[in-house]
């Protein structure tokens, strides 16, 4: 009659993330790409090392999507001229690897990703207090805001 527990707690879970995201400044949203992707890679690394393929292939996909569909989707390369050139071609590199790593259950490969994307976030986090990241007007511009 009823699900199971486990239902149960990852519907709450998901309600939980939902109205995180649609609290989520810009930026957090960003920051919550980085960790996702983070958290594949995880659950990757541990699917390489305990032999459980699906895991793996699953992880890392998932890890795929969020840079392809989360991350890059994400680069305004007009207004961010050469960083956001540089960011997508970083993006796109770090998806080829997450491929061969796949491919090879290389977890090697895998690690060189999540160091990459913890560089991305941790200088993502850094400016993270910026009115600029925050979104909020600051006095000089409340008259255009």
């Amino acid at each position: 009659m009823f699900g199971s527990r486990q239902t149960g707690v990852n519907a709450y879970a998901k309600v939980g993330m939902e109205t995180g995201v649609v609290a989520a400044s810009p930026h957090k949203l960003i920051v919550m790409l980085f960790d996702g992707a983070l958290v594949a890679l995880s659950t990757a690394l541990n699917g390489i090392r305990s032999g459980n393929i699906g895991e793996k292939g699953k992880s890392i996909s998932k890890a795929i999507m969020i840079i392809d569909s989360g991350l890059r989707a994400a680069l305004d390369k007009k207004a961010g001229g050469e960083i956001a050139e540089g960011l997508d071609a970083l993006y796109e590199y770090m998806s080829a690897r997450l491929l061969t790593a796949n491919l090879n259950n290389d977890p090697s490969i895998v690690e060189e990703v999540q160091r990459l994307l913890t560089e991305l976030r941790d200088a993502w986090n850094a400016i993270a207090d910026t009115p600029a990241a925050t979104g909020i007007p600051q006095p000089n511009n409340l008259a255009s805001a």
